[in-house]
């Protein structure tokens, strides 16, 4: 299924010639019909509906101003809801956190990361989506997309932007031939206050492209057969551990916390790292035309080259299960998910559309932003496990492996029983 994806966005590249229930599962039998017309006004024979909203979106949808303008656009829709609007910054990465603190005092709408979508809907606290909003997802998106905010061939999520990471380079201290493995970036002379890499976990996200790109994964190859295990403790797992042990402790490695990716590029002070095309606009305005991108390169911690695999989601668009004002919230939300607003978030803030339709437009054919995002989902990832049990364990122990490396806790000389403890907690 992410071949058709891929075709598609495939396809318009060349043409420019360059670029987280279903029904039974408590309050998640939700069913919001989903059409963007529908509300108080027809309820009460065209009069206007007070409603809040109170919605959750990370920062840059602040900063950019895209919130705001969504949400003045939508109220001019329509006139039969008077609008009081709540916004808070929250972070896709931190949605399910947030929501489900307390589900009755969450946002009626939400921006979420695809693989906090099973635990949404175990505990009921998004809803399944309907009529013209299940339609809209299911015409407008590649079969793999459509799968990151399926459960049990149930629509939950309005799906906006691809998730996933590529590699950011400066032109002035790496060229093209250096950045397609890790040993060559590391090995590339340098001035003596100038780091080689950055290394970023992101609490797991990255760190994971190591072990899959070794031939490691949790729970198999999809990540959804709990039988399978987790093999990370095995020979290859030990090796790869090792390595990380090494890039880590390398003097010419910066670490995530201990100094900024913006601060070093400001200065021309780092080579290569990991990022995706939320944070585009970011490092283009610091480095002009001395930012280079590329797919992350290959490593070789057994004395073959792997290519690292980075996990492959989408960022979506969610409606409360216990919202107040649910027609309104389904309304907005498919709204912000439409085509029209996936190409105003791509222009404002970089996010390549999810949309097919919106991914034709002449700007993003025209993107090489689209185009690196394009070649990184073909050769350099792997479908990010979307079950509940992956999302409640892996998130919190595999944070702790880069973490004890960097604090001296994991060794070389202990790195099978700590890998050994992290199957351990994964599994039972």
């Amino acid at each position: 299924m992410k071949k058709k994806l891929l075709a598609v966005l495939l396809t318009a590249a060349m043409a420019a010639a360059s670029m987280t229930g279903c029904g039974g599962q408590g309050a998640s039998n939700s069913n919001a019909s989903g059409s963007s017309t529908s509300g108080g006004a027809a309820a009460n024979g065209g009069g206007t509906t007070d409603v809040t909203l109170k919605v959750y979106c990370p920062q840059n949808q602040i900063d950019t101003g895209i919130m705001a303008q969504q949400q003045e656009a939508f109220a001019a829709e329509h006139p039969e809801y008077n609008i009081t609007w709540k916004t808070e910054i929250v972070g896709e990465d931190k949605c399910q956190e947030a929501v489900l603190k307390d589900v009755g005092e969450a946002a009626d709408v939400f921006m979420f990361a695809s693989d906090q979508l099973p635990s949404l809907v175990e505990a009921g606290a998004i809803a399944r989506l309907g009529g013209n909003t299940e339609a809209m997802v299911k015409e407008t998106n590649a079969e793999s997309v459509v799968a990151t905010v399926t459960v049990d061939d149930a629509i939950y999520g309005i799906p906006f932007t691809h998730n996933t990471f590529f590699m950011f380079y400066d032109k002035t201290i790496l060229d093209e031939s250096d950045i397609v493995s890790l040993e060559k970036i590391m090995a590339k002379q340098t001035a003596d206050n100038v780091y080689n890499f950055y290394f970023e976990s992101a609490g797991g996200w990255k760190l994971g492209a190591y072990y899959y790109g070794a031939g490691l994964s949790v729970f198999g190859p999809d990540g959804n057969d709990l039988n399978a295990g987790v093999d990370w403790n095995n020979e290859t797992g030990v090796a790869v551990t090792n390595y990380l042990i090494d890039l880590i402790n390398n003097p010419k490695c910066a670490y995530d916390g201990e100094i900024s990716v913006s601060e070093l590029a400001g200065d021309h002070r780092i080579g290569a790292w990991f990022d995706g095309s939320w944070n585009y606009d970011l490092y283009k305005g610091i480095l002009g035309d001395d930012l280079g991108m590329a797919v992350i390169p290959t490593f070789n911690p057994d004395g073959t080259d792997h290519q690292l695999l980075g996990f492959y989601g989408s960022k979506c668009i969610g409606v409360n299960a216990k919202s107040q004002n649910m027609a309104a919230a389904v309304a907005f939300a498919t709204f912000l998910g439409n085509e029209e607003n996936q190409v105003l978030r791509y222009e404002l803030s970089a996010q390549i559309p999810a949309n097919m339709n919106a991914s034709e437009s002449e700007a993003v054919k025209a993107d090489p932003l689209a185009a690196i995002l394009i070649k990184e989902s073909n050769e350099a990832s792997v479908a990010q496990p979307a079950n509940s049990v992956f999302s409640a364990r892996y998130w919190t122990y595999a944070n702790t492996i880069p973490t004890e490396i960097r604090s001296g806790e994991i060794t070389k000389d202990n790195v099978q029983e700590k890998l050994d403890t992290f199957v351990k907690a994964m599994t039972e």
